[in-house]
């Protein structure tokens, strides 16, 4: 399929990048004591604390002083944030590897809706792998929780575009969630829509 050429590549992290389980979080918060762990977190749907984390409006502190506040046995800060981070199952080399060919031939960008818990393990993942300087590949990396916007709001796509001062048509956004690629597309932004069978060789093709 002939597609039309983009001048700039945006990408999502988590699913796209580095590879997640969010049943192994609810599993691990479940073991934890926190009752109804799914409910409260899984991809599609999240509660008020969740997304105030992602977005910066509660520290680290806040967030693991109300996460034990739904949980009725003594638990440490430490395992709440293990329990956090188990979703995250780490990273392909070859799939670094390629992003950083796709980063010589055009600029590329990075958009994802994390929080400081997750980015610090996930920097964590790249130096323990001899990847720690990884993200440099990116132009810029515009986190959630630093700029306190969330996918797949319309508006912060358009933030994001004007941010890397390119037009819509001239981006192509790889992402691995529905309601995210929903959201580009009407910011009218490229949309590649990654999933467990796709190679990010195919992008290629959009460059």
């Amino acid at each position: 399929m002939q597609h039309k050429k983009v001048k700039a590549l945006l990408f999502d992290l988590g699913g796209v990048i580095v590879d997640l389980d969010y049943k192994k979080t609810a599993s691990a918060f479940e073991n934890i004591g926190l009752k109804n762990a799914e409910k409260a977190y899984s991809q599609f749907n999240q509660t008020d604390l969740f997304n105030d984390f992602e977005t910066g409006h509660i520290s680290d502190e806040e967030f693991l002083a109300e996460v034990r506040k739904k949980i009725t046995t003594q638990v440490s800060s430490s395992e709440i944030t293990k329990a956090w981070n188990s979703m995250i199952l780490g990273f392909q080399h070859a799939k670094l590897k390629e992003i950083k060919k796709l980063s010589e031939k055009v600029p590329c960008y990075l958009l994802s809706n994390t929080n400081e818990i997750h980015l610090s393990y996930i920097e964590q993942l790249l130096q323990e792998m001899g990847f720690k300087h990884f993200l440099n590949v990116f132009k810029s990396c515009y986190f959630s929780h630093q700029i306190g916007k969330r996918k797949p709001h319309k508006e912060t796509f358009e933030w994001v575009l004007h941010q890397m001062n390119y037009q819509a048509q001239d981006v192509l956004f790889i992402e691995d969630s529905p309601q995210h690629i929903k959201g580009a597309k009407s910011a009218k932004i490229n949309t590649f829509y990654f999933k467990k069978d796709s190679n990010l060789s195919d992008v290629d093709q959009w460059i």
